[in-house]
Order: C-alpha cells, then structure tokens, then sequence
C-alpha cells in the first residue's frame, strides 16, 4: 500500500467529472501519486465524489462508501474521505451512520480538502486539469449552482445558487483543454441559458461560445443543457453559422400539460414549450432534439400521462430520456406533496413512454442506412470500434458500431457509411 497514493472514486454526472479532474490536478502538483477509479485497492487513501440527486443515484454512493469502508477496516486503504452532493445534504446524518469515514466534504470545498492532505491551493493551477476520459473529448463547467425553482429539483439547496465563470478564464481551460489534444468540448451547466446572467447582466452564452470558436483545434463544440425558456435569439444564429457547433440540442421539458408544468413549477407553459421545440427544429436544419421527462410526478393524472405520451408520438423526438419520479428532501414537491403515484404505476408509465420512443428511434435510425457522417471513435470494445456521430454525447446516446477489421484509432474522425441500424444503434463501416 502506497501512503502517498491517492484514488478519486468518482459517481455522477458529468459536473462531478469536472470537480474531480480539478482536485487530480491540485493533488498531483502536491506531491501525491493519483488514479481515478481505480479497481485495485493499493492506494493508501480513497476520496469518494459522491452524488446525492435522485435516489438510485444516493444508493450507488452508499453502497460505494460501505464497499471501501470494508477495504479500511480490512486494511487495504488507510484513509477514507467522501466529498460531493450525498455529504453535501446528508453530511450529519453520514458521520452518524458511517462513521468509519475519516472526514466528509460538500461540494465546492477542494481548499479544505487539500489542506487535509496537507497541501495548499494554487491558483495558478485553477483552470488546469487532468483530464480522466479518452482525452479526445472533456468537459467546460461554465457555472455552478442553479436559480430556477423547479419543484422536483434538489440542485439549489445542494449546489446553491447560479455562479457564472468569466469568460477569460473559461477560455484559459478550454485552450489548455485543446493543447492536451482535445477534439470534442462539451459545454455544461445546470442551465447554460442563464449563463452571463449573474456577473455580465446579459446572457452571455453566444459571446462564450464565440470566443471558443476562436479556438481551431475543437472540432465539435456540444451544448448541454438548454432551458426551455428564453434563449437567446443569437445563440440560434450562432448555430446555424457554425458547422463546428454539433447539430445537438438538449432541452429538457420534463412534460408538456398546463397541470404538469405549473405543478412541476417550470416557468413556460405548453404552448411557450411547443413553439420554441418548433422554432428550434425549423430554424436549424438537420439537428437533433434531445429531452428529458420525469413519469409519476406528484399530481401526474392519467389524463396528463397520456396527454405527454401523444405529445411525444406527435413531435418526435429524436432523443430521448425518461425519469421515475423521486421524492427528494428540500425539494417544494417534496414540502408541498404527497408522493401519491405508486412506484410501479411511475415505472410503469416509464416504460410505456420509452416503447414509444423506441418505435420512434427504430425509424428515424432506418433513414441513415446508405448515408455518410463523420464519425469520431471513443474507443475500443470487443470485435467493435465504437464511435459518435455529432448527434449523439457521450455515455448518454446511441453508439455507431464499426468491426475492427478496420485500422482505425479512437480520438480520430473518420467517414462512416451507416449500412444497418437498430433501434438505438448504428452499424457502418469506413468510406
């Protein structure tokens, strides 16, 4: 076991990603010896990145936190630490239930993280990072916390309020980002349409995405996410005029009845949802719409359900992802409501809208056979070469599929013409 060794243990989305890569970066600059997620168990302290949003997500970072207090007591690691959202919202409760645990951080606290190792921030190191994924493609936080008051949503009281980063530094790390030889930069945020908000007055996404644009080495720029309210009229444009721009828009609606958006406390209605899913798809040829809703909302009647579940046969997403209700502590809904709808009535109904969106991807996947897109490859997976078109992120949609009797090699952009499809994935092979 190596003293000096540490293990980052990172669960959640792609904004704990970020927070980890930046404490890698500070952590090896200290003098330590660091690996991320790592299987073996040979590094004297573990800090576990948790997250704490939904409750399936709470119970992969208990059982995460358990799994290595074993290792401890078995002495495997010397030193256990947690940081992130689950210790954010349950910090007291934690050191009560597990106590084995050395010391819990919340969110944003890297400074007293560092010190507990013994080691001081640099500021000079506060946009570098190391990045942990194929190194072809990272992640830009832009901002962190969010202002909106969704009432299923725990993000305020865990991540606090709307913190736009300056552009000047944003496009510090999204340089250093490119000379490491990143190719793909996807920009992330609760909400990148309030971005700008808070520091400049203005929204200021289409300036950022500008200003990156300058940058020549990125060759896919991505969004994630866009707010379904008040976009900005030149971040459309900016779209449209900017190839380098992926054809990609996430947009999470969460559902489309007047009863539903009110209750859920979203601050457009049906008809402002609808028009600007209209906008956006007449507007920008040729891109995807991407959405995500929840099933089982508390006041989610059957009338509501099958209203959204004929909204989405109509309009036809071209992504998309579908949420079990979760009744989260802090929350308005969780204040206000009584978590009525049975579990698996919320599964149920899950299920029944994801049937409908495969039918859908069957056939909107079934008119790419015999075209040809760029293609970049992730990585490497048994007899296949797995790779992405534009239209698709990371670890979160369909893959296009290429055998390996072709040398290609992952971080590459290749031409790929699309010969089979299923419903959630392509297969091809090299033009």
């Amino acid at each position: 076991m190596n003293s000096k060794k540490i293990n980052i243990v990172t669960l959640g989305c792609s904004k704990n990603v970020v927070d980890s890569e930046k404490l890698l970066k500070q952590l090896h600059s200290g003098g330590y010896e660091v690996i991320h997620n790592a299987e073996e168990n040979d590094a004297g302290i573990v800090i576990i990145n948790t997250c704490g949003f939904i409750n399936d997500a709470k119970e992969e970072s208990v059982d995460t936190i358990l799994r290595y207090v074993k290792a401890q007591m078995s002495g495997q690691i010397d030193n256990l630490y947690v940081m992130g959202c689950l210790s954010e919202r349950y910090a007291d409760a934690l050191k009560h239930e597990i106590p084995e645990v050395k010391k819990y951080f919340g969110v944003n606290n890297i400074t007293d993280i560092l010190s507990e190792l013994g080691i001081r921030f640099r500021n000079d190191l506060s946009t570098e990072r190391t990045i942990t994924g194929p190194g072809h493609y990272a992640y830009l936080k832009i901002s962190e916390g969010c202002n909106r008051i969704c009432a299923f949503c725990a993000i305020p009281f865990i991540r606090g309020k709307y913190i736009s980063r300056p552009i000047d530094d944003l496009v510090k790390e999204a340089g250093q980002l490119a000379v490491s030889g990143v190719k793909e930069l996807i920009l992330i945020a609760q909400d990148l349409i309030y971005y700008g908000l808070d520091i400049y007055k203005r929204q200021a996404l289409p300036e950022l995405i500008t200003e990156l644009l300058k940058i020549e080495s990125f060759e896919w720029i991505r969004l994630h996410y866009l707010y379904p309210a008040n976009i900005p009229s030149g971040l459309i444009q900016i779209m449209k005029d900017n190839t380098r721009i992926c054809r990609y828009i996430d947009i999470p609606i969460q559902h489309i009845t007047e009863n539903m958006l009110d209750k859920m406390k979203r601050s457009h209605n049906r008809e402002e949802t609808l028009s600007i899913l209209t906008r956006l798809r007449n507007e920008i040829p040729g891109a995807v719409i991407r959405t995500t809703l929840i099933a089982g909302h508390p006041g989610e009647t059957e009338e509501d359900f099958l209203e959204l579940r004929d909204f989405i046969s109509a309009f036809r997403f071209d992504r998309l992802g579908v949420f079990a209700y979760s009744h989260e502590e802090d929350t308005y809904a969780y204040k206000e409501y009584e978590d009525e709808i049975p579990q698996d009535i919320k599964e149920a109904r899950m299920a029944e809208l994801m049937e409908v969106q495969q039918n859908i991807s069957s056939e909107l996947n079934e008119l790419t056979v015999g075209k040809i897109f760029k293609v970049i490859i992730d990585r490497r997976e048994g007899e296949y070469f797995i790779g992405r078109t534009e239209f698709d992120s990371p670890e979160i949609d369909q893959d296009v599929l290429i055998t390996n009797e072709y040398d290609l090699k992952p971080g590459n952009f290749y031409s790929i013409l699309i010969t089979k499809s299923t419903e959630f994935d392509l297969y091809g092979e090299p033009v």
